[in-house]
C-alpha cells in the first residue's frame, strides 16, 4: 500500500512539474489546449473501455440482461 501511495504521489508531482515547465514556456492559451487535448483524449479512452465491457456477450452485459429479466418477471 505504501508504494502505491509513492507512485501516486510521483505520479501527481510529476504532472504539476510538467504542467508548470509547458505553462512557463509556452504560455496559458496553448498550455489549456494541451490540457484539454488529454481531458478529451482520456474521456474518449475511458468511453472506448465502458463500451467495450458492456458489449454484447460479456459477462457484465449477460448480468444486466439476466436482472433486467428478473426484474421485468417479479413486477408483472
Amino acid at each position: 500500500m505504501g508504494k502505491a501511495v509513492a507512485f501516486l504521489v510521483a505520479v501527481v508531482a510529476g504532472v504539476i512539474a510538467v504542467g508548470w515547465v509547458v505553462s512557463s514556456l509556452l504560455g496559458g492559451v496553448l498550455y489549456y489546449l494541451i490540457v484539454g487535448a488529454l481531458v478529451v483524449g482520456g474521456g474518449l479512452w475511458l468511453y472506448g473501455k465502458v463500451r467495450g465491457e458492456l458489449a454484447p456477450g460479456t459477462r457484465t452485459q449477460r448480468r444486466i440482461e439476466a436482472a433486467a429479466k428478473t426484474y421485468r418477471m417479479r413486477n408483472r
